[in-house]
């Protein structure tokens, strides 16, 4: 039996990641918060002890908002690459790393759509650019790796200040959300089919960077307006409309549809549904 370790294991995607490398076979070993991986002994001992013949690192600094710019990520790109190096050393044989969408260049897409072979990577921010930095040094190393890029994710145990919590805990109160980029177009996805692509991913050949996403996009105003239905709440208002910037940010599929051969299990109007109940239970 293969043996996985799953890094950020207890998190918003590799709770349902491990779930779903459990269901094809896997050996599962996560890791959470408690194991401090960006401390090298702790990455030497882990991979030591275990000599795990696959690897799905999802550790990274991910506090709402400040992981945009903060320090923490240049740690992440140092233990990120010393963890996939270990793990090398110690006879793995395959391993899959979460990226991210904002490791694309947004100025320089096609009519707003990401391709891994086509849109160049110039990210805009620091936690991009750390992103970007770890790929590239990881993709010298001769590793059999794929780089699994999120887009944007909503569902169950999802941080309360995220875009879709912030809209259904707001319409479960009463209240009106303010919505800053209601003319946004973006491409979200279900957390459990992003763990579930995740794993997809680890267990076949596919090489490189591979868009996870849902190839679709909404507006966030139409987003808001399906929560808030489900919610029964008020309308939602744009107090401080910002021109979003891009204006339509949505991944090209066709790598992880034909190649992976994976397709999302739910609709978006079922991944929405089930996350306004579920945060319907946490508050009653």
């Amino acid at each position: 039996m293969n043996k996985v370790l799953v890094t950020g294991a207890g998190g918003f995607i590799g709770r349902h990641a491990t779930a779903a490398l459990a269901a094809l076979g896997f050996e599962v070993h996560g890791v959470g918060r408690e194991s401090d991986l960006t401390d090298a002994p702790t990455r030497r001992a882990l991979i030591n002890d275990l000599r795990p013949s696959h690897l799905l690192h999802l550790a990274w600094e991910t506090r709402h908002g400040y992981f945009w710019t903060a320090p923490e990520n240049q740690l992440w790109v140092e233990a990120t690459v010393d963890l996939a190096r270990r793990f090398q050393e110690a006879g793995g044989e395959r391993a899959v790393f979460a990226g991210s969408c904002a490791e694309y260049d947004w100025t320089a897409t096609d009519q707003g759509v990401c391709r891994e072979d086509g849109t160049p990577c110039r990210p805009a921010t620091a936690y991009g650019q750390a992103k970007q930095a770890a790929h590239d040094r990881i993709a010298e190393s001769g590793l059999s790796y794929a780089w699994g890029r999120l887009f944007l994710l909503y569902g169950p145990h999802e941080a309360e200040a995220r875009l879709a919590p912030s809209i259904i805990r707001a319409a479960l109160r009463g209240e009106a959300a303010a919505l800053k980029e209601p003319d946004a177009i973006r491409d979200f996805l279900d957390a459990r089919d992003a763990g579930a692509a995740l794993a997809a991913l680890l267990a076949g050949p596919v090489e490189g960077p591979v868009n996870i996403a849902s190839g679709e996009g909404i507006t966030i105003a139409d987003l808001a307006e399906r929560l808030i239905r489900l919610a029964d709440g008020p309308d939602a208002v744009a107090p401080e409309k910002i021109t979003p910037d891009p204006l339509r940010l949505v991944a090209d599929i066709s790598r992880l549809r034909d190649e992976v051969g994976f397709t999302p299990a739910r609709t978006l109007d079922q991944g929405l549904a089930d996350a306004v109940t579920w945060w319907m239970k946490q508050t009653t």
